[in-house]
């Protein structure tokens, strides 16, 4: 059997795992608020809806993030990818309904 004291830590740490996750969902959730408004801004204005540029700064600025935090940068690219990919679906989305161009979306 456990002892008492590692399943009350092992329960610590999953409140805070929990906690954790619920604060990323909510911090995404916001994120494609926010990129919701940039698709419908580009689709708008018939703005290229693909900015490399961008995509490059971000994905850099991101692994320096990753970097000075411990964290895999590699892990954090993965990441921000998976997120552009949604991104990009959305804007596509976005851009079909509005009338504008569905190339690949950054923001």
């Amino acid at each position: 059997m456990t002892d008492p004291d590692v399943k009350k830590q092992l329960s610590g740490y999953r409140q805070s795992i929990d906690n954790i996750d619920a604060a990323l969902v909510h911090m995404l959730a916001e994120r494609f608020r926010c990129t919701k408004a940039v698709g419908v801004l580009k689709a708008t204005y018939n703005l290229p809806p693909a900015d490399p540029a961008r995509e490059e700064y971000q994905i850099n600025r991101l692994r320096q993030l990753a970097r000075d935090a411990d964290l895999d940068p590699d892990f954090a690219e993965k990441f921000l990818n998976f997120i552009i990919t949604e991104v990009i679906r959305h804007h596509e989305a976005i851009a079909a309904d509005i009338g504008g161009t569905t190339e690949n979306a950054v923001s």
